[in-house]
């Protein structure tokens, strides 16, 4: 797939009046919406008809997982907009585009599996119940790795090679504590199902995160 804004015409054919956004980024905008919606309904599609045996409970750390998880990754998804719709990068804009969509598919799983276990998508529990130590991770309201509200301000502002730099980091970051998260699940979670979906999440982000500090080290000034 292409993130390419290019049409391949002459650049005088097409033209946006100043402060507007040009007909193509316009459309492009409105494919990658419908682009991260379809991925969320085929995520929710997908976790509902994945069989379970059992049905965790609403302080299970499968519940807490998918709650926090979806949050965590609803956060990525942002992000990965961010360096999709304003990135200078070719690569960086794919990785964004990527990151959103796949994690945009992995957030309506994680809503599936807690409508199917008849649990409240939001529940009770504090961040990280759910993980041994869980608790002493968040930082001021933030699960591992996540941006503050600041930091999210800083790179929705940015413009130009800024953007790609400054998502790079804040990806990186991003992942490792979704990694660590993910790695809490595996270790306490016995239900196939949801440690099968979360080891491939954590093989995802892995190989992100090697994307993510390559283009870093050749784009860092």
């Amino acid at each position: 797939m292409t993130t390419s804004t290019t049409t391949g015409r002459d650049d005088t054919a097409v033209s946006a009046p100043a402060g507007r956004p040009s007909p193509t980024r316009r459309f492009g905008t409105l494919a990658l919406a419908a682009a991260v919606v379809v991925g969320l309904l085929l995520g929710y599609a997908g976790g509902l008809l994945t069989p379970s045996l059992t049905r965790p409970g609403d302080a299970s750390v499968e519940a807490g997982f998918s709650r926090d998880m979806t949050t965590h990754h609803a956060q990525a998804v942002q992000m990965g907009l961010v360096a999709f719709q304003h990135g200078t990068d070719p690569e960086v804009r794919q990785i964004g585009l990527d990151i959103a969509l796949a994690q945009q598919g992995e957030m309506g799983g994680m809503q599936a599996w807690l409508r199917s276990w008849e649990l409240d998508p939001s529940g009770t529990q504090p961040r990280m119940a759910w993980m041994p130590g869980g608790q002493e991770m968040v930082r001021d309201g933030l699960m591992p790795g996540m941006a503050t509200t600041e930091e999210m301000a800083r790179l929705e502002a940015a413009r130009g090679p800024e953007v790609d730099v400054l998502f790079l980091e804040m990806m990186i970051k991003h992942h490792i504590g979704g990694v660590h998260m993910i790695d809490g699940l595996l270790g306490a979670s016995d239900e196939t199902d949801v440690v099968r979906t979360a080891q491939t999440m954590k093989n995802t982000q892995q190989k992100d995160l090697v994307n993510l500090r390559n283009a870093l080290e050749r784009l860092r000034p």
